[in-house]
């Protein structure tokens, strides 16, 4: 029996944990997804897209949907003489959002999002040396860090929805 907790710690522990939260609070009274909640998966190349879905039951509101990714990489600068500058992780963000607004009969389509994560040479563009005269490296990334995807009613005070992970 104590194998199979430590196991399952194990596992909990290696595998990317995503959660998600309904708040009924925060949209119409009569909101509800007509289709499943969407879901979110990161690929090989750590690139996020999120499913679509439709709401029904918003009558006349708009919304924002918002997928938000954070990448990290390890950027080193080193010098003419060969002095090497702590290493320093480099953090970019990647956004994707729409406007939404109901058709005619109350229900609310969101499209699909995704973000895509930087190309090395981005996280090296955004990266920082003491001076332009340092040559800076990527040493490890882009990695992602985490992805925050909502849907957001025009006129309440939070997320309708929230997916986080990973």
């Amino acid at each position: 029996m104590k194998n199979l907790a430590l196991a399952t710690l194990a596992a909990v522990l290696v595998a990317p944990a995503a959660w998600a939260e309904t708040n009924s609070a925060d949209g119409p009274s009569g909101a509800h997804f007509a289709t499943a909640e969407p879901v979110c998966t990161v690929d090989s190349s750590q690139d996020v897209s999120c499913t679509g879905t439709t709401i029904g039951g918003v009558g006349h509101t708009n919304a924002t949907a918002n997928l938000s990714a954070t990448y990290s990489g390890t950027v080193q600068c080193t010098n003419h003489g060969g002095q090497v500058v702590d290493v320093k992780t480099q953090n970019t963000d990647a956004t994707s959002s729409g406007k939404l607004t109901p058709s005619r009969n109350g229900q609310l389509v969101v499209p699909p999002l995704s973000a895509t994560a930087p190309t090395p040479q981005q996280l090296l563009a955004a990266a920082t040396c003491p001076n332009g005269n340092w040559t800076k490296q990527l040493i490890a990334g882009p990695t992602l860090a985490n992805f925050v995807y909502t849907i957001t009613f025009a006129g309440f005070a939070g997320p309708y929805f929230s997916l986080v992970g990973p």
